[in-house]
Parts: structure tokens; sequence; C-alpha cells
């Protein structure tokens, strides 16, 4: 496990790899704000390198992060390869944006209780509760638990019945939340750190 000093500054270098003038669409993207894959290849390889991370955080970063960057086929072939809950979460999270629902909670049935789901149930919930948004919040935390079964189908109607703007951007803030709690996990790195700008 890598010092305080070297999460503390290895999060700080992931931070400046997603600082993307907008969060990443519910759907595949691409946004204009994103780096070309070559480059973010390179600053991520740089930035790995002297992370002081250990290996095995290396694939899972850099999975988010691509994915981040609307680079959906290079995280795909990324976390197809990760086992275990962390590369289901990150194989679900590519799905549903593709957008390929059902194969989304395919991944999301292997995650089972992801140990990020308590955090993300909580920071949610305070997101929900601050825009009034009571029967969202009951339908993606029922008893105080994340169901990302819901928050799948909450994506998919957003995006079949062209949702609001006002309710995509909240759906990409719980996104946003869901990539910053990976990558605090990620790179064992202090919660808060990867907050979306």
């Amino acid at each position: 496990m890598p010092s305080t000093d070297s999460s503390s500054a290895a999060s700080e270098e992931i931070k400046k790899l997603i600082a993307t003038a907008d969060l990443p669409e519910l759907g595949p993207g691409p946004r204009a704000s994103v780096l070309p894959l070559a480059i973010l290849e390179q600053k991520l390889d740089e930035t790995l390198g002297r992370s002081g991370l250990a290996v095995a955080a290396h694939q899972p970063i850099r999975a988010a992060v691509l994915l981040w960057h609307d680079h959906l086929d290079a995280s795909h072939r990324i976390s197809q390869d990760l086992p275990g809950p962390d590369g289901s979460y990150l194989h679900g999270l590519m799905h549903r944006r593709e957008p390929d629902y059902s194969n989304a909670k395919y991944w999301f049935h292997r995650v089972g209780r992801h140990v990020c789901f308590p955090e993300l149930a909580r920071r949610t919930a305070a997101l929900l509760e601050s825009k009034r948004e009571s029967a969202l919040e009951s339908r993606l935390i029922p008893r105080g638990d994340w169901e990302p079964f819901a928050f799948v189908d909450a994506c998919e109607e957003c995006a079949g019945r062209s949702g609001s703007a006002s309710q995509a951007r909240l759906l990409q803030e719980i996104q946003a939340i869901e990539f910053e709690l990976l990558l605090h996990k990620f790179s064992h790195s202090k919660p808060g750190d990867f907050r979306a700008q």
C-alpha cells in the first residue's frame, strides 16, 4: 500500500486526468472536452509510472479514466480482463454507457454488493435530497442501499424518452460520484480527491 503522501500525490495527478469541462454523458459520447486516446494513454503511462501505486491498481485506474474520456472500446478491453467486483463494476459502467442496458445489468449482478455502494448511497441521497428528488431517491436507494439495477433503468428511461436536460444532468452527477469512489478505491486516496469539477 502506498504511503499517504504518495497516495495524495497520485490522486492529484489522476484528478487532473479527469478534469474535463463537462461530465461524462450517460451514453457513449464522445464529448468535445475529452483527450484523444493516444494522448490520454501517454498521460496515463506517465502518471501511473510515477504514482507509487501498486501495479494492480494501474489497469482499473486506466479503464476508469479511459471511460471518463469516452474511450469505451479501450476501457472495455481492460475491464473485461479485470477479475472480481472492480472489473465487473467497470464493465457494467461501460455497457450502461454503450448503451447495452441488459448487459450492464448482467455485469452489475456479478458485482454483488460492492464496497463503494454504501458511500455511493450516502452521497447520492444527499444530492437527491438537495434537489428535492425524493421519488428518485426512494427508487435508487431503497432501505438506504444503493440499487445499481434501478440506476441502469433510470439511465435507460432518460435516454429512451429523451429525458429533460436537468434529469440527465442529475444522473450524470450520480455517475460522476461512481467514478470518484472507484478511483478513490483504486488509488487508496482520501474521499473527495476525485470530485468532478
